[in-house]
């Protein structure tokens, strides 16, 4: 695992600039579908990855996203009608009978389908209209950390050809060297009060929720840690009732319009008394985490894992677990 944390910059850069050349056509492709709405399809880090998606696109595009149910093509047998729209599967593997039964199900209802896979010749990647390679290289660790990153940056290059947003097109341009600065920060302040509590809290707004929701699994996954994500915004409407003295919280800003609301409601934890840690210079209460300032909110967002990704692997090691080999996990997940 903590091998390929450290990979993460190179193989971002080998998307880019594997991928750099075919954006052109792709984009042409995407304004030439002009999709009405979104759909997106995964299951685990590659949900969460969809999700950072979603917010992206909203933003970015202007239309509405979806998440549709894996089951209710591969259990439950149901129709969709999906003309005029967008239909994105992600899984790192491509195999997952249930993905790629909604993805054709989603084909047969209108769909134009794109798949970002790590596996170019998977069933997933086959059966797409559009098939991408997230090029991330073999991922032998069980915690999905640099195909977690590139399915995001696969998604977010589309994204900016598609709508040719220039600006966000060269903020992933540099986004690989951003990386390389986020591998290499120290967010060792965290662990006393994650070691002392049993449970604890990981906020975020837009895209930084959807990194958020990613740090909670890891945090099961590699240190068997009772981890919840919660928009910094909806833990004031009856989760924070369990936030007493000490409790941890570990909040997610970036570089955005929700930078402000998220250290609001951290401080206010920590008024509480909440052992809050959060990625801002704002926050007076709560401990600052050091970041990388990217110079665009949706890159800014996307290297906050980076150093999370290093901090909870070193945890699960401090704690005698070992985050190669989680009790119970296996690399490739195929649900029905």
């Amino acid at each position: 695992m903590r091998e390929e944390i450290d990979e993460i910059p190179a193989a971002a850069q080998r998307l880019v600039d594997w991928l750099s050349p075919m954006l052109p056509a792709i984009g042409s492709t995407l304004r030439s579908r002009n999709p009405a709405f979104v759909t997106t399809v995964a299951r685990g880090s590659s949900d969460h990855a969809a999700a950072f998606l979603k917010y992206a696109i909203e933003l970015k595009a202007g239309l509405a996203v979806a998440s549709v149910g894996p089951s209710v093509a591969s259990i439950y047998g149901a129709r969709l009608s999906l003309e005029n729209a967008l239909c994105i599967s992600i899984s790192q593997s491509g195999q997952s009978p249930d993905i790629v039964a909604l993805q054709k199900t989603a084909s047969e209802g209108g769909a134009l389908t794109v798949s970002l896979t790590n596996a170019e010749k998977a069933p997933l990647a086959t059966q797409s209209d559009l098939a991408v390679d997230i090029c991330a290289g073999i991922e032998k660790g069980v915690a999905a950390t640099k195909t977690y990153v590139n399915s995001v940056l696969s998604g977010l290059l589309l994204l900016a050809a598609w709508t040719r947003d220039e600006d966000l097109m060269k903020a992933l341009e540099r986004l690989p060297g951003q990386l390389e600065k986020a591998v290499s920060l120290d967010w060792s302040s965290l662990r006393p009060d994650i070691r002392n509590g049993r449970s604890l809290f990981i906020l975020g707004r837009g895209p930084t929720l959807a990194v958020a929701h990613e740090a909670a699994l890891k945090f099961k996954e590699s240190c068997n840690l009772h981890a919840e994500a919660y928009s910094a915004a909806e833990v004031l409407h009856g989760p924070v009732s369990l936030v007493g003295n000490g409790f941890p919280v570990l909040a997610l800003a970036a570089r955005d319009k929700a930078e402000d609301a998220t250290v609001s409601t951290a401080e206010k934890m920590a008024q509480d008394g909440a052992a809050v840690h959060v990625t801002s210079a704002r926050a007076i209460r709560a401990q600052s985490l050091p970041f990388v300032d990217t110079g665009h909110p949706l890159t800014d967002a996307l290297v906050l894992i980076v150093p999370f990704y290093g901090f909870v692997e070193a945890l699960a090691r401090s704690m005698g677990l070992d985050p190669d080999r989680p009790e119970k996990l296996n690399k490739v997940t195929e649900t029905t």
